[in-house]
């Protein structure tokens, strides 16, 4: 299949997942997962980053529109796009002569484990201090960033290796 047409088709499926399935789970006050993310941690390197830049601000900005949550996802999803290349840099050590041919399938899993848990973890706590926006409920933040974020990974390791073909 085309790459634009299955990145158009990650993006909307994603996105509908999230808003539709993954926004109405709240388990224990605290468990809220938000998978979206995983198409900024898959999107390509090799891609223009201005348009990559724009497109997950888009998709902030969607699931921020179905939530009502006024920016914030939108936000915390395009600080994690503008910072993915220096994670890039730091765990897999690419260079950006080597975007192009790099792909996180062929990347060792502890590698990979690091980089999508730093993302994510990131993104869940910019949100949940954007969020309760108070030092009082400083450890209602990274509790929830803590139980969300743990929960966004299981699902986000178990729909890759569900989805992921092997070779």
């Amino acid at each position: 299949m085309n790459k634009s047409i299955n990145q158009i088709l990650s993006f909307l499926f994603l996105l509908f997942l999230q808003v539709l399935v993954l926004n109405n789970i709240n388990f224990l006050g605290h468990i809220n997962p938000y998978l979206y993310i995983s198409f900024v941690i898959l999107y390509p390197l090799n891609e223009k980053r201005y348009s990559f830049l724009f497109i997950s601000f888009l998709l902030g900005l969607f699931v921020d529109f179905f939530s009502d949550s006024g920016g914030i996802h939108a936000f915390a999803t395009l600080f994690i796009a503008y910072i993915r290349l220096f994670f890039v840099n730091v765990y897999f050590r690419k260079i950006p002569a080597d975007y192009p041919f790099f792909s996180l399938k062929s990347e060792s899993f502890g590698k990979v484990f690091n980089y999508v848990v730093t993302l994510t973890v990131i993104h869940h706590l910019i949100y949940f201090t954007f969020a309760n926006f108070s030092f009082e409920n400083l450890s209602m933040v990274f509790l929830n960033t803590l139980y969300s974020s743990v929960f966004t990974l299981i699902l986000f390791f178990l729909g890759t290796y569900i989805f992921t073909k092997s070779e």
